[in-house]
């Protein structure tokens, strides 16, 4: 049995999150310097859209923080930040730290669930495929059904979703999680998945590189030494044709995951990071937007960690590139 390269990981993980933190300090500059450069300013939603005095406006940007220099506004947050304090929402006036913790989870288990669904999907047919060739009959059909399934837009099959789920099922899935009770409340969490895992546009992406890996690693030498031998060509080819390449691509979708999330979100009432994101956008909330950039970057780099570390378990001459 094959020794787990533990060095190799701990190397690997301390590389990544080094990059981690460089990525984040890069990713909240960058933020910083766009909306400090946005024209407009909050004092509309922080005076409720009465005319601010001059006096209000300086009272305001003493509150907020503003009357500093732009770089004494960003390392004051940044210092903030370091100590786990993300500010406070212009809007609400809560912590933005426990409002992201609820958005961000319930954010995660949409783009969790819908890979899920995109995966359930794609990897048997990508599977049948790469044993079975071309099929005519089952191969072909499949994969081109998952080729126009992934076509078709989120926003196209989330119209779709709900016209099915209020006519078919009586159910109205664009109720507030709250008000989600009932027999029907697992539809709730259920048809917003099922729209963002089929409409994401991943699963022609897995079927096709999945089919292609598991092609080449069945026609490797040693998987015909381990046929011949009467082993399980699977279990050897599991890691190289199967692990590999649905980690990679899970890695770099995520981005895409969270792009399709922000619409899903706003049609589905789903109450997540991309409507926050849309709702502090439109307020000018500054700190909230500064908030769900650095965890939308961390989720995209956990994404990242998750395949190099898969890939030096491996292979561990991958730590050394």
């Amino acid at each position: 049995m094959r020794y787990i390269p533990l060095k190799a990981l701990i190397l690997t993980l301390l590389k990544e999150l080094g990059l981690a933190f460089l990525l984040l300090l890069g990713v909240s500059f960058v933020v910083f310097a766009i909306l400090y450069a946005a024209p407009g300013d909050q004092f509309n939603v922080l005076l409720e859209g009465q005319l601010p005095t001059e006096e209000a406006r300086a009272g305001i940007r003493e509150a907020i923080g503003t009357a500093q220099t732009w770089y004494g506004q960003y390392s004051s947050w940044l210092l903030n930040v370091l100590s786990g304090n993300f500010g406070t929402s212009v809007r609400t006036g809560l912590p933005v730290a426990a409002e992201l913790l609820n958005v961000s989870l319930n954010t995660l288990y949409l783009t969790l669930g819908s890979m899920a669904v995109t995966l359930l999907i794609a990897v048997p047919i990508a599977l049948y495929s790469s044993v079975r060739g071309h099929s005519v009959v089952i191969s072909w059909p499949l994969t081109m059904l998952g080729y126009v399934i992934s076509a078709l837009p989120v926003f196209w099959l989330a119209y779709i979703a709900i016209y099915i789920s209020i006519h078919s099922f009586d159910f109205f899935p664009l109720a507030s999680m709250s008000e989600s009770q009932g027999g029907n409340a697992w539809l709730y969490t259920l048809v917003p998945v099922l729209v963002l895992g089929l409409g994401s546009g991943t699963i022609s992406e897995v079927i096709r590189n999945l089919r292609e890996e598991m092609t080449r690693v069945m026609a490797e030498d040693y998987l015909r030494t381990a046929r011949a031998k009467g082993a399980s060509v699977w279990r050897h080819a599991f890691k190289e044709g199967l692990l590999l390449p649905v980690t990679e691509i899970i890695a770099s979708k995520i981005p895409f995951m969270l792009g399709g999330a922000v619409i899903v979100e706003q049609i589905f009432n789903w109450p997540g990071m991309g409507r926050m994101a849309w709702q502090a956008a439109q307020d000018r909330d500054f700190p909230v937007i500064m908030g769900i950039a650095l965890v939308a970057a961390a989720f995209v780099r956990a994404g990242s960690l998750l395949q190099r570390m898969v890939c030096t378990a491996v292979n561990p001459q991958q730590a050394r590139d």
